[in-house]
């Protein structure tokens, strides 16, 4: 009787434990699995069968009443207990695990069915990027190679870059924003044109990490581009000629006697520390009012934009960083680094991307002046460069920045408070390909930043909000 006993007791419990992982409860060491197999759900039912037939031949055995009961009752408590597990065993991984499923299902009717034999590692590596691709414009995939080429670049302090910012729009790679005295602005780049290839590669099947790595390389070397400028259907090719880039300066224009313009092409480290002395200087000589134009600002860490906000905004939510796997960072204003307390606007555009948006944000989120012109692009997040076991790498979007509403920028954009749509830069933008000139007598960009001027109707707005009544921080 009692070994008969101690067997099914045996068979019940070990059957339960090689099933899957361990329940997380003190002195009950029970397994439950993540997704029940076909084996597992016949295993299910060896285990009713075990239970009832033990019951069942009670009398035979030589049990009692509650010999029986007692083994009812364990068995009962068990199996729930494997219910449980089988329900809590739904997580967000079985959409991973069905994604993985179809996928493979996908790639065998293409090794199967396809007019030709398809090369599958080119088939994979194109999956890939697109996976990441459909995430968000800045996320990108590597190949090993591509990887191995990225990080040969990056390992050399005198790396040559085209001062090109980049995102994605209509299926293309599309500039940003270009640094003033770089290959881009020297070879007639500009922001809102498409590269339709680089380096004879189409950026259709381009992501925006593969776009740098191909753009950057040794000082002195070249890059063909296929550039199509706003208004033309056409692609025109460009030779940019790679240069280490020096930290940009700052740009201070006097324009009335009390206003002082600060534009800032980039928010690199030391940024905030170049526009507090420049305030301090700006105080001493009588000037009372700042204009911060971050037009065609797209570089520098946002740290630096937190750094330069909090010169001006004495309180309140500066910007929230969150992500699925990075802690929330709340980045507020510190009434102890203001420097600035007189009237300030800020000028933004569609070239305005990353930090400048964040510090861009943290003026209107907090009422500390007017933000005059058009929505910004829309680039505000953090990436992470995450390696794989076969030598490719993930550029992966793991955070996103919040303006102080909780909005995402990334999606949203910082829009501004007096919106001011800006003119076209030239005829040339708006004329088709039969009107327009050569490219041979077309008038030349200028190397340098856009000359203010009353012409400029963002620029010509915020001065008649300054010149308004007086408004002081709050």
């Amino acid at each position: 009787m009692h070994n008969n006993f101690r067997i099914s007791c045996v068979f019940l419990l070990p059957t339960r434990l090689s099933l899957g992982t361990s329940f997380a409860s003190p002195g009950l060491p029970f397994y439950f699995p993540p997704r029940p197999t076909m084996g597992q759900c016949y295993t299910y039912r060896a285990v009713l069968g075990a239970i009832f037939s033990a019951v069942g031949n009670g009398d035979r055995w030589g049990m009692n009443r509650t010999a029986r009961i007692g083994i009812l009752s364990l068995s009962v408590i068990i199996f729930c207990y494997a219910g449980l597990g089988h329900v809590l065993g739904h997580t967000p991984d079985d959409k991973a695990y069905k994604s993985l499923t179809v996928y493979s299902e996908v790639l065998h009717k293409i090794q199967d069915d396809y007019v030709d034999e398809p090369n599958v590692h080119l088939v994979t590596a194109g999956s890939l990027h697109g996976l990441l691709e459909s995430l968000d414009t800045q996320s990108s995939y590597l190949t090993p190679r591509e990887y191995a080429e990225y990080k040969e670049k990056v390992s050399n302090p005198g790396v040559g870059e085209t001062g090109l910012a980049l995102s994605k729009r209509f299926g293309y790679v599309i500039v940003v924003s270009v640094l003033p005295d770089s290959p881009g602005t020297k070879a007639g780049v500009r922001s809102g044109d498409i590269l339709e290839s680089v380096q004879g590669f189409t950026t259709r099947d381009m992501s925006v990490g593969q776009a740098l790595n191909l753009l950057t390389g040794t000082p002195g070397t070249g890059v063909k581009v296929a550039v199509i400028r706003r208004g033309r259907a056409q692609p025109e090719e460009v030779d940019l000629v790679r240069q280490k880039l020096a930290p940009a300066k700052i740009v201070t224009e006097k324009v009335d006697p009390d206003i002082l313009v600060l534009r800032l092409p980039s928010l690199d480290p030391g940024r905030a520390d170049e526009i507090r002395s420049r305030l301090l200087d700006a105080e001493k000589q009588g000037i009372h009012k700042v204009i911060l134009d971050l037009r065609e600002c797209g570089r520098g860490p946002v740290s630096e934009a937190i750094s330069v906000a909090r010169l001006f905004v004495p309180s309140g939510t500066l910007a929230t960083l969150r992500g699925q796997t990075v802690s929330a960072q709340v980045f507020t204003a510190d009434p102890n680094r203001v420097v600035w307390k007189s009237p300030a606007s800020v000028l933004i555009d569609g070239t305005t991307s990353g930090a400048a948006e964040v510090l861009a944000s943290a003026f209107s989120g907090n009422r500390r002046g007017d933000v005059v012109g058009e929505r910004s692009f829309g680039l505000a997040s953090e990436q992470r460069l995450i390696t794989m076991d076969d030598g490719a790498a993930l550029f992966l979007t793991v955070a996103n920045y919040y303006n102080a509403g909780g909005k995402p920028i990334l999606q949203e954009g910082v829009l501004p408070t007096e919106v001011v749509r800006a003119t076209a830069e030239d005829d040339s933008d708006a004329a088709d390909d039969d009107s327009a000139s050569p490219p041979a007598t077309q008038k030349e960009p200028s190397a340098g930043p856009r000359p203010l001027s009353p012409e400029d109707p963002i620029f010509r707005k915020a001065l008649e909000l300054l010149k308004g009544p007086s408004k002081k921080a709050p």
